[in-house]
């Protein structure tokens, strides 16, 4: 998991794969329409009941999208495609350019619902030669306008049952759900179009392949014909029952990137760097139309051992029970006051025990912090005081929160949930909430993937807000100073509590009193009361072990007098270090207050 981008997929498989299936206008042989009607008549028991299952409805959409578009294919029995939706892609397989052997037609014996809300893409054989005679279907969506808008998500996702077939007797069958870029059918050649496959599976693998096909061919910046892609992917039981595969194509983050899901879980990412601006450009900023077909044969399967043979089987089906395109506007894209920005960040755990809490706070897309491979995790970050939180965004790395709450807290003991979710599916997650805290965290508790939680960053916006609880922890604890002016006015004087009694140091620069607090505590308010002699100069600071310090405010126009400072740090020790006297005297305090909110730091 060292790669910033790929970090979860194994290396594709080392067979090449295909190629171009571009558009081609429809169009229907009268020799073809003979064909069909014999080879339906006899392999129509191959197949009987194979859709039968019962249909799923389409699922709401997942937390920030809205639907755009949806099928259920809820039609009658043995009707073909409602043709306001689709279109039919006709005719034989030689002229889609991979390879293909089948004749596709928009006979009902290979496009048919079954009745029970599925639509079925049939593969029929005639005659004695396995490599002739075959027949299937292939369709595309009427509508070009499928896309992600800039600074958006878009999600195509399908319910599929793959051909129920197996390696012995599916050599050949090639089903799948991809997309092409709308503007193939204004004049831009492929693969500068863009295509990008969802779902395709050869010779009954019981696998998967997610793939972009971008630039030029062959070769280009995107190696065609093969492009860029996952390499096969195990598809347990997709050929006997169905499944979801799903595209994201997310261009509200920078890199923007395309997500390929199996089942709702992650399984290839593929960001904008891998090619040029341009390539990624045509390939990607447009809307695009949506395609299902069954080939038979082609360069693909041909890759993997080849087919059809004599041992495969006719009548196999690509069957579809739903189609969704979920959209997530440009107006779900974080503001840019990020009050989390390199603050204070810890973690539950970290992945490989090293980790980097600080890496998703720290506004760098290229670095991140990732959970170890279990439930439950979170990440906290300490914005240093009470704010008033109005917008946290989460940028997933692709080991995501499928469930996961925002949380916030004034004193890590007490949460109180601003934001959930059960179906989180990665990207970016972009939550407008109404609440307060001085803590943000994100807290998981179901992973998307097999591995962590993974933040490229976590934002928080939010406003200042009053910062005056607390408890007083400072009085009566042991204190030290730097100097004393005399043997009156000792170091313990300025946290006895009384108004009366005062340290002072030596009048020279510089000087420091310092309280420890018995524990580390979560300091959230510092109270000075000055005698005459001030500071003008001066930093509060904290440390666990009274050596290394960490500032929580400074100044260099100190007033004198009394000063309540917002100022929020964890520590055991907290000190006053003065730099610059405001008189010719040494630095005078009645009281040094320290307060902070009931829990430790973990």
């Amino acid at each position: 998991m060292n790669d910033p981008h790929e970090v979860h997929t194994p290396p594709p498989a080392p067979a090449p794969k295909r190629r171009f299936r571009g558009w081609v206008a429809a169009g229907t042989a009268a020799a073809t329409v003979a064909l069909v009607a014999v080879t339906a008549v006899a392999n129509a028991a191959t197949t009987a009941g194979t859709a039968q299952a019962a249909a799923a409805a389409v699922p709401a959409p997942p937390a920030g999208f809205t639907l755009t578009w949806s099928d259920d294919f809820g039609a009658a029995a043995g009707t073909g495609v409602n043709t306001a939706n689709w279109k039919y892609d006709t005719g034989p397989g030689s002229s889609f350019g991979t390879g293909e052997i089948e004749t596709m037609t928009s006979s009902t014996a290979n496009v048919f619902h079954d009745g029970n809300g599925h639509l079925a893409l049939r593969a029929l054989h005639s005659g004695t030669d396995p490599r002739a005679g075959w027949t299937s279907g292939r369709i595309e969506t009427q509508a070009a306008t499928f896309g992600a808008e800039p600074g958006g998500v878009v999600r195509m996702e399908s319910s599929l049952q793959q051909p129920d077939v197996t390696t012995a007797n599916g050599a050949g069958y090639w089903p799948a759900f991809w997309m092409l870029g709308s503007t193939l059918r204004t004049g831009t050649s492929w693969p500068t179009s863009g295509e990008i496959d969802i779902m395709e599976d050869i010779n009954g693998r019981s696998s998967t392949f997610g793939t972009l096909h971008c630039g030029v061919n062959p070769g280009g910046p995107c190696n065609e014909s093969t492009g860029l892609g996952s390499g096969e992917r195990p598809c347990a039981g997709c050929q006997t029952g169905y499944h979801t595969y799903a595209v994201e194509i997310d261009r509200s983050k920078s890199p923007e990137e395309i997500r390929w899901y199996l089942d709702g879980a992650l399984y290839f990412t593929l960001p904008a760097t891998r090619v040029d601006a341009t390539t990624w450009a045509n390939a990607v900023h447009h809307p695009f139309f949506i395609i299902y077909d069954l080939a038979i044969g082609g360069g693909f399967p041909d890759a993997f051992g080849g087919g059809p043979n004599a041992a495969t089987v006719s009548g196999g089906q690509l069957n579809i029970d739903w189609v969704a395109v979920y959209n997530k506007g440009p107006g779900t894209v974080p503001p840019t006051n990020n009050v989390a920005l390199g603050k204070p960040t810890t973690a539950s755990s970290n992945e490989g025990g090293a980790g980097c809490p600080a890496c998703a706070t720290d506004g760098n897309l290229n670095t991140r912090w990732s959970s170890a491979f279990s439930d439950p995790q979170w990440l906290q970050v300490d914005l240093g005081q009470t704010y008033n939180i109005t917008n946290v965004a989460l940028n997933w790395e692709a080991a995501y929160g499928k469930a996961y709450k925002i949380q916030t807290s004034n004193d890590q003991l007490t949460w109180v949930d601003v934001a959930a979710t059960t179906t989180g599916d990665g990207g970016t997650d972009v939550w407008n909430v109404s609440g307060s805290g001085r803590y943000v965290r994100m807290y998981g508790t179901q992973r998307g993937t097999a591995y962590g939680y993974s933040l490229w960053e976590m934002s928080v916006n939010g406003t200042p807000g009053t910062n005056t609880g607390g408890t007083l922890v400072s009085q009566g604890r042991p204190t030290t100073a730097s100097s004393t002016e005399n043997a009156g006015t000792a170091a313990a004087n300025a946290t006895d509590g009384s108004g009366s009694t005062r340290w002072s140091s030596a009048f020279s620069d510089p000087q420091w009193l310092r309280v420890d607090l018995g524990a580390v505590m979560n300091v959230n308010k510092v109270v000075l009361n000055w005698e005459a002699a001030y500071a003008k100069a001066f930093q509060v600071q904290t440390s666990t072990d009274g050596t290394t310090w960490t500032t929580i405010y400074s100044t260099t126009t100190g007033t004198g007098g009394v000063q309540t400072l917002n100022a929020s740090g964890s520590g055991r020790y907290v000190r006053v270090l003065g730099t610059q006297r405001a008189t010719n005297y040494g630095y005078s305090l009645f009281e040094f207050q320290v307060y902070a909110m009931t829990c430790c730091t973990p």
